[in-house]
């Protein structure tokens, strides 16, 4: 069962990060953003003139008391110690954004925005440095590359996967979802297995920077998936990354490939032993029944232990511990 943590938000709950100090942001509808201590106790809170929704969070790894929050077409950055006014505010983009990514050397930070361009802000200089348009329809999410602070992963509503490198003002590959096809531009490197559903509204990359998906976790290259109906899967496709590095192919695309599926129930957590089944195909290790749409998944540790932290459409944040699976 889970935890909540409430007393915080008022409205649906839409983002969620969290610092390496073990500090929780959330954002929500209605310009609202909070700060948690890692008991769920509410230790900030602050609402954007405008009211428009907070949509990504995120805290910068070489200052956990620096936050980056986007809110309409604006990215704030706030000190958590003071949320009283943020220390700067850039207004990039020309449409709401999703979603913001930090490269690595914290000199460079994508927003992902409803018109389908990526924006490319220079922290040092306060500018933007390069904007990149191919999606053809909402940007839903980007990721810079671990180790590779020049190239980013982007994926949108016109189920677009695209790989791109800063130097270049076009993708290096782009892969459709819909037709499982990949379109080798300028990178012979192979995209890998795509386990998401045609409607690209997340990606997250490994700590390599080589494997990238909805969910990517550290170390074990674990997925973390969550959808509209309520239910949360945790699949550990370390398997599958293996063969496709002992006998790489060209396309490693599987038409049969099993997306994700799932059934709206209520409250209760199981877990399946991890596997394939008798066709071959990837079992989830754990399976969570939340019973509510999936906003943000986050996975963190709180007081030494892995955790599931969930934002759905209530005001309240579901933690579930994963310290008995």
């Amino acid at each position: 069962m889970s935890v909540k943590w409430t007393g915080g938000h008022s409205s649906p709950v839409l983002c969620l990060n969290a610092s390496q100090e073990g500090l929780v942001a959330s954002g929500a509808e209605g310009g609202d953003l909070m700060v948690w201590g890692e008991d769920g106790t509410p230790l900030g809170h602050t609402r954007f003139q405008g009211a428009d929704d907070v949509t990504s969070v995120l805290f910068a790894p070489s200052c956990p008391t620096k936050l980056y929050a986007s809110h309409g077409e604006t990215i704030s950055i706030l000190d958590v110690r003071s949320l009283k006014g943020s220390l700067d505010d850039f207004h990039a983009n020309e449409e709401e954004i999703n979603c913001v990514s930090l490269n690595e050397t914290e000199n460079l930070l994508a927003s992902a925005d409803d018109s389908g361009t990526i924006k490319i802000l220079d922290l040092e200089n306060k500018k933007v440095s390069r904007s990149l348009k191919r999606h053809s329809n909402i940007c839903s999410s980007v990721a810079f590359r671990p180790q590779r602070p020049q190239s980013l992963v982007s994926c949108g509503l016109d189920m677009q996967v695209m790989l791109w490198n800063l130097q270049k003002a076009r993708p290096l590959w782009i892969t459709n979802l819909q037709e499982d096809e990949t379109e080798e531009m300028e990178d012979p490197q192979s995209p890998g297995q795509l386990l998401n559903p045609a409607l690209a509204h997340s990606v997250s990359v490994a700590s390599c920077g080589n494997i990238f998906s909805c969910g990517a976790e550290d170390e074990s290259y674990l997925l973390l998936t969550g959808g509209n109906d309520g239910k949360i899967m945790l699949w550990d496709v370390s398997s599958e990354v293996e063969k496709k590095q002992k006998s790489p192919t060209k396309h490693t695309h599987k038409k049969k490939t099993k997306r994700a599926a799932y059934t709206k129930q209520g409250g209760n957590t199981h877990a399946s032993v991890a596997g394939e089944d008798e066709h071959g195909k990837i079992l989830p290790k754990l399976s969570i029944e939340h019973g509510e749409k999936v906003n943000w998944l986050l996975s963190t540790k709180i007081k030494g232990y892995q955790n599931i932290l969930v934002a759905d459409q209530t005001n309240c944040i579901s933690v579930y511990p994963l310290k008995e699976f």
